[in-house]
């Protein structure tokens, strides 16, 4: 089935911005869902159809998916409601549907402390019981292939990286960023020796690209090109500061009142290790960027 037609979620956010400017630049044809008329002069001036809903409206974004030969999904990691409407509508079209999640799905508990294990797709997950939800969801959604769904889930890693649409900025550096400032040290949590993967915004949307054109039906997809140290990361951003590198413990309780408990807990203390040589060698994925430590001090 030759693919033209696409309608994303979360266009005006970070992951959804580099995507759909990614495939802007390869000729597809881009709708995205917005709430307000704001979102939509905004992506309408960078060449994006728009429609105004939410992701409640059901019968909007089925008739959305139908339109389309492909439905690209980065608004929400973990709500079901709108994924349920998507598979339910795309069920017996052979048409795919791209799921993003989020590899704190294989997070642990470990409150600073460094975990050696890293995850290839293939290994079963046993996640802690706060993410055991987004384990189901996809899941549920590499199934629909059954019904002949070509569904394919896709879960990044820490990103970082100027994004190429609206939104410009990641989510956890600039948390630790922000906080940086404001206390003129670099931050880790607890000791900060837990390890997160991570990839550059641009090798993500590129990801995005050859899954759309390459990847079978039910396709389950780490994104990952390199690896680094909450303290690593919080040295460097001490270094971009101009605070020679200096760095601080944060105790995870008061993390936890800075950004709430997941947030806190595994999102910033915990180990989040995986391996994407199946989209390497599956897909031809060639990612450029290798160093978030260095793309903090330097840009880019």
């Amino acid at each position: 089935m030759s693919i033209k037609k696409i309608f994303i979620t979360g266009a005006t956010g970070y992951i959804g911005g580099a995507v759909a400017d990614y495939l802007l630049k390869k000729n597809y044809e881009i709708t995205a869902l917005v709430r307000n008329a704001e979102s939509a002069a905004k992506l309408d001036a960078l060449g994006i159809k728009t429609v105004l809903g939410s992701l409640q409206d059901r019968p909007l974004l089925q008739a959305e998916a139908l339109k389309s030969d492909a439905v690209i999904h980065t608004a929400d990691a973990d709500d079901t409601y709108p994924v349920a409407a998507f598979l339910e509508a795309l069920k017996g079209t052979g048409k795919t549907f791209i799921h993003t999640s989020g590899s704190s799905l294989v997070a642990d508990d470990a409150r600073g402390q460094k975990s050696d294990f890293i995850y290839s797709e293939d290994f079963p997950l046993t996640p802690v019981f706060q993410k055991a939800e987004r384990v189901v969801l996809n899941q549920t959604i590499q199934r629909a292939a059954k019904d002949n769904v070509r569904s394919i889930v896709i879960v990044p890693t820490m990103i970082y990286g100027e994004g190429t649409g609206i939104k410009k900025d990641s989510i956890q550096v600039p948390m630790l960023m922000a906080l940086a400032k404001e206390r003129k040290v670099g931050l880790h949590v607890e000791a900060g020796k837990n390890i997160w993967s991570n990839v550059h915004i641009q090798d993500l949307a590129e990801l995005y690209w050859l899954a759309l054109e390459k990847a079978p039906a039910g396709s389950y997809y780490y994104a990952e090109n390199g690896e680094a140290s909450l303290e690593d990361v919080a040295t460097s951003i001490s270094r971009k500061l101009g605070f020679g590198g200096k760095t601080e413990s944060l105790p995870l309780e008061e993390a936890v009142r800075l950004w709430q408990f997941d947030a806190a807990a595994f999102g910033l203390a915990s180990n989040s290790r995986v391996n994407a040589d199946k989209a390497r060698r599956m897909l031809g994925w060639q990612p450029k960027y290798h160093s978030i430590t260095d793309n903090i001090e330097q840009g880019g």
